[in-house]
């Protein structure tokens, strides 16, 4: 059984595109490629063992094991040695991805305070989307009372799209709610 937002975007999100932007080829259609989700801890340098529960968190929150990622080079200023773990990052491809996106979209972003959509300004130039989420309770898999501290993230969308026009589009139509 494929993910729903997979069948969605076979069904009803490919023709759309090809009609809006004139492609004669369906591997013209932009789709997405990966979910990157990445949390940034630079307070783990202090206190180890906030990465425990990030790493954790992660993992409930994108269905897989995260990776930990180790500074590349020591910075004084910021109390920093090479390889101390200063964040953790998962990337998600194929049905795992179209999940995240399908609950990302229907069940934590409608659960943010004062929600009114997201940005349409975050594209990099390229398609790509990359959004901010302050804390991580908006995701239903996470335990309030198991919290410490709450960690924001980055979910970056790497699309195959061209342009940010055919990026904006591409997401519009899997549901992505853009501010007006």
């Amino acid at each position: 059984m494929a993910a729903r937002l997979k069948q969605h975007y076979l069904k009803t999100v490919v023709p759309a595109l090809k009609k809006e932007f004139g492609y004669n080829n369906v591997m013209a259609v932009p789709k997405l490629e990966k979910v990157s989700i990445n949390i940034g801890l630079g307070e783990a340098t202090q206190n180890a063992k906030l990465m425990d529960g990030a790493v954790n968190e992660l993992a409930q929150i994108a269905g897989q094991k995260p990776v930990v990622t180790k500074a590349r080079k020591s910075i004084a200023a910021f109390k920093l040695r090479e390889n101390m773990s200063i964040g953790c990052m998962v990337t998600l491809r194929g049905d795992r991805m179209y999940e995240f996106l399908d609950r990302l979209v229907n069940v934590a972003l409608p659960r943010v305070r004062d929600f009114r959509g997201v940005s349409s300004k975050s594209f990099d130039g390229r398609g790509n989307y990359t959004l901010g989420i302050r804390d991580q309770l908006i995701f239903p898999e996470i335990d309030y009372a198991k919290v410490e501290k709450t960690k924001g993230m980055n979910v970056s969308i790497t699309t195959t799209a061209k342009t940010d026009a055919e990026g904006l589009a591409l997401l519009r139509h899997l549901g992505m709610p853009f501010r007006q």
